[in-house]
């Protein structure tokens, strides 16, 4: 297949690093204090805030705005996979470069072609997540349209749908998320075209980045531990 035991390695390390970091974000105590789920609380506040507002258009033209930057990542997705199809009909033209680049043995046409599909296959995947998100986007929006406004007699009522479209809110930033880090992971998957070892240092510098920005960075001080959250 034209792939070395440090190919293999490079790749086991990606899938790990990927995994591990879902696992760490989503999964693991220490997930909750990362940044995305410091938001999920905001989305709960700005819903019940949202029930004491009688005119709401503020709420709408913060939903609309996710819904816009979904379909933006949506769309670009979809662009993505277009030009990475395009690489599978320039192979021919492709594989002479990087013959000639100083880093280790040229590719075969087989494993350029699996590197090609391997990242097609990533692209393919974030396009799901961001559609996918913004679809309950739309779900969401259809849930704050059914909260009541807010009165003595339909209070309850009135807090318990809008924590349900808060949850739906949570939902929907979660598939975006991962879509989101599916494009980060996809830059450090480029370095693979070149050789392993940067395939491995991209790998492990694109995962340092989003581990500081989720548990390290100013904009978790400024969402947390200013607010008090």
């Amino acid at each position: 297949m034209g792939f070395t035991n440090l190919d293999y390695a490079a790749f086991v390390f990606f899938l790990m690093a990927w995994f591990g970091y879902h696992a760490a974000v989503e999964l693991t105590p220490a997930g909750q204090k990362s940044l995305n789920k410091v938001m999920n609380q905001y989305r709960y506040r700005w819903m019940e805030q949202m029930v004491v507002r009688e005119n709401r258009i503020v709420d709408t033209t913060i939903l609309t705005s996710l819904m816009n930057g979904t379909a933006f990542f949506a769309s670009t997705s979809l662009i993505a996979i277009g030009g990475v199809l395009a690489l599978l009909r320039s192979t021919d033209a492709v594989l002479p470069v990087f013959a000639d680049l100083p880093f280790g043995e040229p590719p075969t046409r087989l494993a350029w072609d699996i590197k090609v599909v391997g990242l097609a296959v990533i692209f393919v995947y974030a396009f799901f997540k961001f559609a996918w998100s913004y679809r309950l986007f739309n779900y969401m929006a259809i849930i704050v349209g059914a909260v009541p406004v807010l009165k003595e007699s339909s209070r309850e009522e009135g807090l318990a749908v809008a924590r349900q479209a808060a949850a739906m809110n949570a939902v929907a930033g979660k598939h975006f998320n991962r879509g989101q880090r599916a494009f980060f992971f996809s830059l450090a998957y480029l370095g693979w075209f070149i050789s392993a070892y940067l395939f491995m240092g991209a790998t492990a510098g694109v995962l340092l980045v989003m581990w500081r920005r989720q548990f390290a960075s100013d904009a978790l001080d400024a969402a947390a531990r200013q607010a008090n959250v």
